[in-house]
């Protein structure tokens, strides 16, 4: 079910970064190197795997981007929410 991106930016408040769009949350993540930049998409991968639901990943030398959307549902879940969370804790 989707959820409004005011509940969205709330469950994440504790987590400075995240944007919340009307059918999408992401943030840019920054590390001291490329290899340590692709070690977070590593740990991201694993979690993303765990409860089958991938986010867009970009990444940019140092810098990933997730972007995590439910499509079956066209917009942001809570499923989105609590990855985002898991992805936190990969830090």
């Amino acid at each position: 079910m989707l959820i409004k991106p005011s509940v969205a930016k709330k469950s994440l408040s504790t987590f400075p970064g995240w944007e919340v769009k009307q059918k999408e949350i992401s943030k840019i993540f920054r590390f001291p190197s490329f290899p340590a930049a692709i070690a977070f998409v590593n740990r991201v991968s694993t979690e993303a795997e765990k409860v089958n639901h991938h986010p867009d990943i970009n990444i940019r030398y140092n810098k990933v981007q997730i972007t995590l959307s439910t499509h079956s549902e066209g917009g942001v879940t809570e499923k989105d929410v609590d990855l985002a969370k898991k992805i936190e804790k990969t830090l």
